[in-house]
């Protein structure tokens, strides 16, 4: 079987397209930021090397947007490139919910969420393909369902970068700011923008994994 059909069986049809899309268009990233990407697939070929297994986990303020689409992302193009063991988490220095229009961006790309509960903060089944689930909810980064310690921290607001100088248990800490959709709710391209931010951050995650090896 080749690595193509081994894609197109693993990951939702929509989801393989999409990816297959998305790394024809590495070249939208300006060269600082492939840097900066750079830096941490430098860090995780290092760890692949030791041969010892990657935890990284994504913060942002309020884990609610940018941390679980990149946590989502990030884990997708870890499979998408067979980068194993490699598991992602998420966090904020405060826990509110996983908002909904994120989770609208990433169903619009194809990816199959469900919620488990039904409170405040639900507790999302989150599916892109014959692979196992994600379980994502809104959390401080230091939940005891997060590593405890030899995680990378992916700091993807400026907030909780500068807020959080020092994340604790983290081996490597990379800042990764993305522009936070949030000043586009109750717009109405409120849509049409998180699904660019979302497409932005997949972009980055995808162009990260496939410097790994």
């Amino acid at each position: 079987m080749t690595t193509k059909d081994i894609k197109s069986t693993t990951f939702y049809p929509n989801l393989a397209n999409f990816a297959q899309d998305i790394v024809n268009t590495f070249d939208n990233i300006s060269e600082d930021r492939k840097a900066q990407l750079e830096k941490i697939s430098q860090y995780l070929a290092q760890k692949i090397a030791r041969q010892e297994p990657i935890k990284a986990i994504v913060i942002c303020t309020h884990n609610s947007r940018r941390s679980h689409l990149g946590q989502a992302w990030l884990q997708m193009a870890a499979a998408w490139y067979q980068v194993e063991p490699f598991h992602t988490y998420s966090g904020g220095t405060e826990a509110t919910a996983f908002h909904p229009n994120a989770i609208q961006a990433l169903q619009a790309n194809g990816w199959q969420i469900v919620a488990k509960t039904d409170e405040d903060n639900p507790i999302y089944e989150v599916n892109y393909g014959n692979v196992a689930p994600l379980e994502m909810f809104s959390k401080t980064y230091d939940h005891q369902t997060n590593p405890p310690s030899k995680f990378a921290a992916i700091m993807v607001c400026t907030q909780a970068d500068e807020g959080c100088p020092v994340v604790i248990g983290a081996e490597a800490r990379f800042s990764l700011p993305f522009d936070d959709p949030k000043e586009f709710d109750h717009t109405v391209v409120a849509q049409t923008k998180y699904i660019e931010r979302s497409q932005e951050i997949a972009r980055e995650m995808f162009y990260l994994m496939s410097k790994v090896r």
